[in-house]
């Protein structure tokens, strides 16, 4: 083994610089979350234990694998037991305990983000027992641009996202699935479609889905007789995904898709947004389905949504409380956001989440994930 020593970016692609057996190397540094390329990178095999590469990890280097592939995957494991052995601290309150488990999160994230593999320029990863991962690296990367460094945890996202994508998410309100492309929102969480699908409709001519993302919203809107559905994202990949599943679904007639920060131009009797449930920043791209910085996409919704809501329509915000309860954002501050805006609210649908986090017990968030709801909040113009 021998010790590599810095790394920068240049260029539109990153690049990460290492030494190995004397002699200069250098690759394409890929990241999601958006990591820097590594400053010190120690090429390693499976003579490595576990606690000398936790240790390494911990000191700031990178661990390039030049071992078996199953074994990559199991020093992985043993480095994420490693770092889940420090425990949440008793008697903190629920904004405390949100706080420490982002904290705790992201170094977790930075920890086991120091396991990296390479990858040859066909996306194939040159090593002993390695699957083939080129069709999910394809569809998250796109074309190669040659030999390439990735983590093995952001490897086996890639991995995980294509099998959803492959297999799709089943939508009860759709009697069909749904396939999530990598880096965008899954709908595992049924409860917040079910009551897109189950609210009365105030018109069947035009709808508006704001921040689309997989289509689904637009996509049970369709099927539930509305005419024409305007559908925004400001994400490509969003929108890819949700022409793919649109056209598998046969709804492709019926929906538009245009890119774009919110409301497209114009004025529609129903417009729907389902946007990120917690006020708090996004670790990475890919976490902003989850978090909404400052709740600018909920204020961005609510303050435009008077002017784009025809006479007598109604605005479909749909959110979870789970931000109240972890001290985030209280209910007084949503209602006074959304008099603020000229709006009044209509009604109310409320459900209780089922997903296994709703019903986990040892979890340091469980007791406010116990008491989450999630609503439908039908608003219309105050004035």
């Amino acid at each position: 083994m021998t010790s590599a020593v810095d790394a920068s970016a240049s260029g539109a692609a990153m690049m990460a610089h290492w030494q190995e057996a004397g002699v200069p190397c250098s690759a394409r540094w890929r990241s999601e979350a958006g990591l820097m390329p590594p400053a010190r990178m120690l090429p390693v095999d499976d003579s490595l234990s576990a606690d000398a590469a936790y240790k390494l990890a911990c000191e700031g280097t990178t661990l390039l694998w030049r071992g078996d592939y199953h074994n990559a995957r199991q020093l992985l494991q043993a480095l994420a037991r490693r770092v889940d052995r420090k425990r949440a601290r008793a008697g903190a309150t629920p904004l405390e305990s949100f706080h420490l488990h982002r904290q705790a999160q992201g170094r977790r994230a930075n920890i086991l983000s120091k396991l990296v593999l390479p990858l040859d320029a066909d996306y194939r990863v040159p090593l002993r027992r390695a699957p083939d991962v080129s069709a999910a690296c394809f569809e998250a990367y796109g074309a190669s641009g040659g030999a390439s460094l990735v983590s093995l945890r952001e490897l086996q996202g890639l991995i995980g996202a294509h099998q959803w994508r492959s297999k799709g998410v089943m939508v009860k309100a759709l009697s069909a699935a749904i396939h999530p492309h990598y880096g965008v929102f899954a709908p595992i969480r049924g409860e917040y479609v079910d009551l897109v699908a189950e609210a009365p409709l105030p018109a069947t001519t035009l709808a508006f889905d704001i921040g689309t993302g997989s289509g689904v919203l637009a996509a049970v809107l369709a099927r539930r007789g509305v005419a024409r559905v305007v559908a925004t994202d400001q994400d490509p990949r969003a929108l890819a995904c949700a022409g793919e599943n649109l056209a598998r679904l046969g709804l492709a007639q019926q929906v538009t898709l245009l890119e774009g920060d919110l409301f497209p131009a114009g004025q529609a009797p129903l417009i729907v947004c389902n946007p990120p449930w917690l006020p708090a920043k996004p670790a990475s791209a890919i976490e902003y389905a989850v978090y909404d910085p400052d709740s600018r996409m909920l204020r961005g919704f609510l303050d435009g949504l008077a002017e784009h809501l025809a006479p007598g329509g109604e605005g479909w915000l749909i959110i979870s409380d789970l931000a109240e309860h972890l001290g985030l954002r209280s209910r007084e501050t949503l209602l006074e956001w959304i008099a603020a805006a000229n709006l009044r609210v209509l009604g109310r649908l409320d459900v209780k989440p089922t997903h296994k986090k709703a019903l986990a017990s040892g979890d340091t968030l469980a007791a406010a994930r116990a008491a989450e709801v999630t609503s439908l909040w039908r608003l219309g113009v105050a004035g």
